[in-house]
């Protein structure tokens, strides 16, 4: 039976700012994440669940079993967000995920003011995504803790856009938040990384 454990963010709870606090950091992963993963070891225990990855329990529950894949699901879209954000303000986007953004979706400027509006644009929480279907790169944004697997896509980048996320650091600024995101925050080596082993 899957465990799930809360992984450490990749760098100091500092590391982020000024685009996100200390303070969000440690609401965000310490208590929500962890929140995510006690409920999804509970309920995975008590629904005796024997999938081999945790990407199997989010595919097999979606519109199933809610409470195992609000939890499950959460758990991996917060383990995606750590990893595709550090503090890269002007961040140089590898040529490879350039190249396929520009033929897929225009330039990188209209990918990212596409981003912003689909975050923008999620009626109350959600992600917005940059994802790989069927070889083509998409924007597409998902609602609570949906993640793109379950329409078969590949998530690239995903932006958490609950309140939890940016609350602290913006309060009702959901465009400033997602702005500071995608011009700041994200690691594109990793998003490039996450593209190239998929194509």
């Amino acid at each position: 039976m899957i465990s799930l454990e809360l992984p450490d963010l990749p760098y100091s709870k500092d590391a982020l700012a000024p685009y996100m606090s200390a303070e969000t950091l440690e609401l965000h992963h310490d208590k929500h994440h962890m929140a995510y993963v006690t409920n999804g070891n509970k309920f995975i225990k008590e629904n005796n669940l024997n999938e081999d990855s945790i990407e199997d329990i989010v595919k097999n529950t979606y519109n199933k079993n809610a409470p195992v894949f609000n939890n499950v699901a959460q758990h991996l879209n917060h383990i995606h967000f750590w990893e595709i954000m550090k503090n890269n303000p002007d961040g140089k986007m590898p040529s490879e995920l350039e190249n396929k953004i520009n033929d897929d979706l225009g330039s990188v400027e209209s990918m990212k003011e596409a981003f912003i509006n689909a975050g923008i644009g999620q009626f109350g929480s959600g992600w917005c995504w940059l994802v790989l279907n069927e070889g083509k790169i998409e924007i597409t944004k998902t609602p609570n803790a949906e993640n793109p697997i379950v329409h078969d896509q590949i998530p690239l980048l995903g932006c958490d856009v609950w309140e939890h996320s940016y609350y602290v650091d913006y309060r009702n600024r959901r465009p400033d938040y997602l702005k500071a995101f995608i011009d700041n925050l994200v690691n594109w080596e990793k998003v490039t990384e996450n593209f190239l082993k998929n194509v």
